[in-house]
């Protein structure tokens, strides 16, 4: 058995190079000092990302778009379906736990200052993976077409169509119409199931090519605080995939024992429910544009909150190029500060969004 083993590792290897993959894995190495933990959830956010393509294939299999048939069919599947309202809950809690992954993957390579030359385009492509990610929410939240999805889709697109010039145009793009109909729907399908998949995989395996090409950032240490570094394979591997099967295990018991609810279906002719909100990586931008005045600097107050978001995202995308290295201060006081700004803002807006009607 083990010389026919060896027979088609070489016959693989002669073919495709598979031997300079193993020894590629021999000698990579991770970092090890007081911030290595936070290169986890890296591959914490990988791996729920699976895990949504895989539960997102089996919804597909029942799944039917339309605005006569989207919430029956999800009905079906959590009542009819065996185990579909167990995939269906994984589905929705893991879109969840995969965007707050990311969030703390980002804040903690902006912490950790892993953003710096070289860098710096593996920061802006993690920052498209969060973006995707947020819209992978977005989008599917309306899909199967029940009363909250449909009217906080309505707000999020109107939101859309205040942006100046091309507000028209991007609600249009984004409804198929004038209002959310079931051409929204459709529109809203494709994008949840084709192309943001397709963006988001082509962006990540550039973002995994830089990380393999330039390896994981290692902070300025002393020569007393450094450590010897830990083999990739297998050590820093199997407590990767420890830690996946600790995050498995909570989202079975979120999905066993807080079960994502259907609703009602949607009724475009009925009155919006009070109390209508994003989901909570929305909910601060969502509470900040509530709080602001009708009109600001003689601008109207959501479209002076839409631009000042926009002009952050921007902002902090570009963070890499004006917070240059400097190894005489490699710690500068100002850039925790920013960063330290933007978590409390974030957090501070969404516990208001969340207990504010």
């Amino acid at each position: 058995m083990n010389s026919q083993n060896g027979r088609l590792y070489r016959w693989f290897s002669e073919r495709y190079g598979v031997t300079k993959v193993v020894e590629f894995l021999r000698h990579k190495t991770v970092p090890v000092h007081r911030g290595s933990v936070w290169y986890y959830f890296g591959g914490v956010s990988l791996f729920l990302f699976i895990v949504q393509v895989l539960s997102g294939i089996l919804l597909l299999l029942y799944y039917r778009v339309g605005a006569e048939s989207s919430y029956e069919s999800v009905q079906y599947i959590i009542t009819k379906v065996p185990f579909g309202w167990l995939i269906r809950s994984i589905h929705s809690w893991g879109a969840n736990l995969m965007v707050l992954a990311a969030m703390i993957h980002m804040f903690s390579v902006f912490f950790e200052r892993a953003y710096v030359k070289p860098r710096e385009l593996t920061w802006v492509t993690g920052f498209f993976l969060l973006a995707l990610a947020m819209a992978f929410g977005f989008s599917g939240y309306l899909l199967p077409w029940n009363k909250l999805a449909f009217f906080a889709t309505k707000v999020g697109t109107d939101i859309a169509g205040a942006i100046p010039w091309a507000g028209d145009f991007l609600l249009r793009l984004l409804r198929g119409s004038e209002d959310v109909t079931g051409a929204t729907l459709s529109r809203f399908f494709g994008l949840h199931a084709a192309i943001l998949p397709a963006l988001f995989t082509v962006i990540l395996a550039i973002h995994l090519m830089f990380v393999q090409v330039q390896g994981m950032s290692e902070p300025h240490l002393s020569p007393a605080q450094k450590k010897p570094p830990m083999p990739f394979f297998p050590n820093f591997v199997l407590r990767d995939m420890l830690l996946w099967l600790l995050v498995l295990n909570l989202l079975a018991l979120l999905a066993v024992f807080l079960p994502w609810e259907l609703g009602e279906k949607a009724d475009p002719f009925a009155a919006a429910p009070a109390g209508i909100k994003p989901e909570w990586y929305f909910l601060g931008a969502f509470q900040m544009l509530k709080l602001l005045p009708a009109h600001l600097l003689g601008i109207e107050g959501e479209l002076f909150g839409i631009l000042g978001i926009s002009l952050g995202l921007v902002l902090w995308v570009l963070f890499p190029w004006w917070d240059r290295w400097d190894p005489a201060r490699p710690r500068k006081l100002w850039v925790k500060s920013v960063g330290i700004l933007v978590v409390a803002g974030f957090l501070t807006l969404t516990i208001m969004g969340w207990v504010m009607q």
